[in-house]
């Protein structure tokens, strides 16, 4: 039986950690409304640290019981508090009541005021320099997909706080019936999507490949489906990075170098998780994993983790991108735009995803990894496609560091203070080889740094000191 889920509302995100206090967001306000600004920034606990007075728009919002004229009404449509100025007594109660400080008093008018969210195009948030403030459009998702039917049962036999399952579950629920998956052996055949005595655990026609041969499968499927006219029908992988990067990635390049018409959406665990938590090559420098230990002699991972998006971009696919489930709009718009482009020839997503278990991460911080991973560019979000080249989804600028991010993993626990500047030292390379790629050589030549040890000069031309080193 169907059900008509609960409405969702997009919603202002504040984040201290990114807030220098520049008041831009109370500016811009002030200048929409005419006014007094309807937010304000105060210091937080520490100092340095800033917080945010600001309306939450609540569920059971406390204003609204304690106001006697009912000038406060939440809209239970927009999920808006509004206020009624004819009917307002002007007795402050709503100011005491709010325990966010997101109601107070325009000196200007005398009256109370708070935000009503710009209808749906906050000034505040465009005018944050720092991305401290955001308007989050989630809901808006939720409440053009929730009621689309889940492509997997119920009950699939993944980690707890599996962020994997959390990925396919919401790529085939955009996706559809529409499909043909291909699961090649890891975490999400092995949480059970192909089923268990003789039960299948996934709604839409799936099959099990081998690790090597997913991409070749997927191409006779697509031409067979060709052949007999159903071009409607999206071909399709959710396979791990092991099976992409590494035991696969022959028939993966195959195909993108055909331009077959798949959509393959890779869910980088950083490893083969499902087996016993051994390094793959998308494992990053420095991590604990079974097969790269830490001890004596051994402090983890000793090669950088291979850049499998960019060397997509360089078979020049139909359409390329990465994504984090931190960020749900920037995944849906990307699958929509994946799904199409699947249908004029290869499609790669590369989305990122932590594994609690493999990781010696708890379970409630995954989306928090997530979130930080794109704070501090360790992952960066993009995409590309041939005519419109690369171009960034979140900007990079004004990162936080990457120790900040690693430090909240357990697989990185053992770092030391050499192997946590040589990360940041290739997140830093990573970024400006994307942002020379992205079109943005001024900027690139700005974030050149001296690696530790190197005798290059900050700004200097790599390319050319290099040649003068061999001449």
């Amino acid at each position: 039986m169907s059900m008509t889920p609960t409405p969702a509302f997009d919603t202002l995100a504040f984040k201290p950690s990114l807030c220098d206090g520049c008041g831009d967001c109370m500016t811009a306000c002030a200048s929409a409304k005419q006014g007094a600004s309807r937010i304000a920034i105060v210091p937080g606990a520490r100092d340095g640290a800033f917080e945010m007075a600001l309306c939450k728009q609540c569920g059971d919002p406390k204003c609204v019981m304690v106001c006697p004229a009912a000038a406060l009404t939440k809209d239970g449509a927009s999920g808006l508090i509004a206020w009624d100025a004819s009917k307002c007594v002007d007795c402050l109660l709503c100011t005491a009541g709010c325990a966010y400080g997101g109601i107070a008093v325009d000196p200007g008018s005398n009256r109370v005021a708070k935000c009503d969210l710009c209808a749906g195009d906050p000034a505040c948030a465009k005018a944050c320099p720092t991305g401290a403030l955001e308007w989050r459009t989630a809901g808006q998702l939720f409440n053009r997909h929730a009621g689309n039917e889940d492509q997997f049962v119920p009950g699939l036999a993944g980690c707890q706080g599996c962020n994997s399952e959390l990925l396919m579950r919401h790529t085939m629920r955009r996706v559809g019936s529409n499909a043909v998956l291909a699961t090649p052996p890891g975490c999400i055949p092995g949480m059970g999507s192909v089923g268990y005595n003789g039960k299948t655990g996934t709604k839409v026609p799936v099959f099990h490949p081998l690790l090597t041969n997913t991409a070749s499968m997927l191409a006779g499927i697509r031409r067979y489906y060709d052949r007999i006219g159903r071009k409607d029908i999206v071909v399709m992988a959710l396979a791990g990075d092991g099976g992409t990067s590494d035991c696969g990635f022959l028939a993966v390049s195959g195909a993108a170098e055909r331009g077959d018409k798949i959509l393959y959406v890779c869910v980088d665990n950083e490893g083969y998780m499902n087996t016993g938590m051994q390094r793959s090559s998308t494992t990053p420098f420095g991590s604990w994993t079974s097969t790269t230990p830490v001890g004596e002699h051994m402090r983890g991972k000793s090669q950088d983790a291979k850049n499998l998006p960019m060397i997509m971009m360089a078979h020049k696919c139909a359409y390329v991108a990465t994504a984090s489930s931190a960020y749900m709009e920037d995944f849906y718009q990307k699958l929509d735009r994946a799904i199409e482009k699947s249908f004029e020839g290869f499609a790669y997503l590369h989305i990122y995803s932590p594994c609690p278990t493999g990781w010696r991460l708890p379970a409630h911080k995954v989306i928090e990894a997530c979130r930080m991973s794109v704070a501090s560019n360790f992952v960066t979000l993009w995409e590309y496609t041939p005519a419109e080249g690369l171009k960034f989804n979140r900007s990079p600028d004004n990162p936080i560091p990457v120790a900040d991010y690693v430090r909240m993993i357990g697989k990185y626990r053992h770092l030391d203070e050499t192997q946590l500047a040589h990360i940041q030292a290739k997140v830093d390379e990573q970024v400006a080889l994307l942002r020379l790629m992205a079109g943005e050589p001024a900027a690139v030549a700005a974030s050149v740094k001296a690696p530790a040890g190197s005798s290059t000069p900050a700004g200097a031309d790599p390319v050319a000191v290099r040649r003068e080193t061999y001449r």
